[in-house]
C-alpha cells in the first residue's frame, strides 16, 4: 500500500512535469511564431495607435511602442489616446480623417472592437497590440497576447486576413447614430447582467475569470420573454413568438479560454450563430447548462448534452436576427453594457474587415480589394 509520502512525490511529480509540459509548448510556439514573422516584409505607411489609457502599464506600453516604431524605421506614426467621452470609433475616425493607412488597437476587447466599428468597410487594415484583460479576439486571431514585441510585429507587417464583423442595432432609443460593432459575441440578459455585475478591480486581477462571480449574482434573477425573428442567408425566416429564455446571444467567434460556447461560430463565413439559452429547475438548470457547455467544448459540436433535462441551448445560424422583448433587457456587445433595451437587430457584414495575424495572407489588402469591400459595405460607421 503507498504510504502517504509517496502518494504526495507521485502527485508533485505529475504536476511539475504537467507545468513543464506547458512551458514547452509555449517555447515551442514562440519559436514557430518569432520563424514565421522572419518571412515577413515590412509595410512602410502612416500607422495610427489608438491606445487605451486606462489599461495597466498603458503609458510604459506607448514608449515601447515608440522605440519599437523608431528601431523599424517606422516614423510616420500618429497616437490618439482614447477619452470617456472619445472612444475607438471616434479616434479611428479622426486618424482616418489625418490619413491613417493602418489603425492599431492598443488595449482590450472593448477597444480593439471601437477600432473595428470605423475601419469595417474601407480596406483599412487594422492591427492589434492586446493589453487587456481578455483579449478575446487577439486570441481567437492568433495574435500573441504575451509579448509586445510580437504582436507589434504582426501588426506593422503584411499578413492578413478578412473577418466578419457583428452589429447590434438597438431600435427603441432615440438619437442612435450607428450599430454597435462586435468581433467575439453579443447578447441581451443573463450576460449582459453577469458583465455589468462584474467588478472591475477583480476583473483587472483575475481577468476574464471574474465574470463568473457577476454571473452567480444573477442566477436567479427573472427570465426575459419575447419574439425574436431570424433570417437565413437564403432569404428565408423563422420567428419564435413568446419564447422565454435566459440569454440570447449572437457570435461572431465562440471560442473563450478552456471552453467553447459556440462551435460552429466562424469569423469569415457571413453569417452569425444565434444561440437561446435557457434552464429550468434552479441550481439543477445551471449545472445541467455548465454540462451542455463542456460538452460541446470537448465534442467541438453545437449540441447539447444528451444527460441534460432542466436546460435548452438552441442553435441556428443566420445572416439577421431581430429580438422584440416584453420588459426592456440589458444588452452586450464583446464585454461593452450598452444599457436597457426592448428591439434591436443584429446583423453581419462578411469579410468587411482586414485584420494583421500571424498567419494571414502576405500580400494584404490590394487596392481593388479594399474598393470592392467598400463598395459592398455600408458605411455605418
Amino acid at each position: 500500500m503507498p504510504t502517504p509520502a509517496v502518494i504526495a512525490i507521485c502527485v508533485l511529480a505529475v504536476v511539475a512535469l504537467a507545468v513543464a509540459l506547458a512551458f514547452a509548448v509555449r517555447a515551442f510556439r514562440h519559436r514557430k511564431l518569432a520563424h514565421s514573422l522572419e518571412d515577413r516584409s515590412d509595410d512602410q505607411v502612416r500607422y495610427a495607435f489608438i491606445v487605451n489609457p486606462s489599461k495597466p502599464q498603458a503609458d510604459q506600453r506607448r514608449a515601447h511602442i515608440e522605440e519599437f516604431c523608431r528601431a523599424k524605421g517606422l516614423d510616420d506614426v500618429i497616437f490618439i489616446d482614447t477619452q470617456l467621452d472619445k472612444d475607438g470609433r471616434a479616434c479611428t475616425l479622426e486618424a482616418l480623417d489625418r490619413g491613417a493607412q493602418v489603425v492599431v488597437a492598443v488595449g482590450g476587447d472593448g477597444t480593439v472592437r471601437t477600432v473595428a466599428s470605423a475601419l469595417s468597410g474601407t480596406g483599412h487594415a487594422l492591427g492589434i497590440v492586446p493589453i487587456g484583460t481578455g483579449n478575446l479576439f487577439a486570441r481567437n486571431m492568433g495574435i500573441p497576447v504575451d509579448d509586445i514585441d510580437a504582436a507589434l510585429m504582426v501588426a506593422t507587417s503584411h499578413g492578413s486576413k478578412h473577418v466578419d464583423v457583428g452589429r447590434l442595432t438597438i431600435l427603441d432609443r432615440e438619437g442612435e447614430d450607428h450599430g454597435h460593432a462586435f468581433l467575439i459575441i453579443a447578447g441581451v440578459g443573463f450576460d449582459a447582467k453577469m458583465i455589468d455585475d462584474t467588478d472591475p478591480q477583480l476583473k483587472k486581477n483575475i481577468s476574464w475569470l471574474a465574470y463568473f462571480v457577476g454571473g452567480v449574482k444573477n442566477l436567479f434573477a427573472p427570465k426575459y420573454r419575447g419574439d425574436v425573428t431570424i433570417r437565413s442567408a437564403d432569404g428565408s425566416s423563422h420567428t419564435i413568438r413568446g419564447f422565454s429564455f435566459r440569454t440570447l446571444m449572437a457570435g461572431n467567434c465562440g471560442q473563450i479560454p478552456g471552453f467553447s460556447l459556440m462551435p460552429a461560430a466562424s469569423y469569415d463565413d457571413g453569417m452569425l450563430d444565434f444561440e437561446i439559452i435557457d434552464t429550468t429547475g434552479g441550481l439543477i438548470g445551471w449545472a445541467n447548462l455548465f454540462g451542455d457547455v463542456l460538452h460541446q467544448t470537448v465534442t467541438g459540436r453545437p449540441e447539447q448534452n444528451p444527460l441534460s433535462t432542466n436546460s435548452t441551448v438552441d442553435q441556428i445560424q443566420g445572416v439577421s436576427a431581430e429580438v422584440l422583448l416584453e420588459k426592456p433587457a440589458l444588452a452586450q456587445v464583446d464585454g461593452d453594457v450598452l444599457g436597457e433595451t426592448r428591439h434591436i437587430r443584429f446583423e453581419v457584414e462578411k469579410q468587411s474587415l482586414c485584420v494583421r495575424v500571424p498567419e494571414g495572407a502576405p500580400g494584404g489588402v490590394t487596392p481593388t480589394a479594399a474598393l470592392e469591400a467598400a463598395a459592398a459595405t455600408p458605411t455605418i460607421g
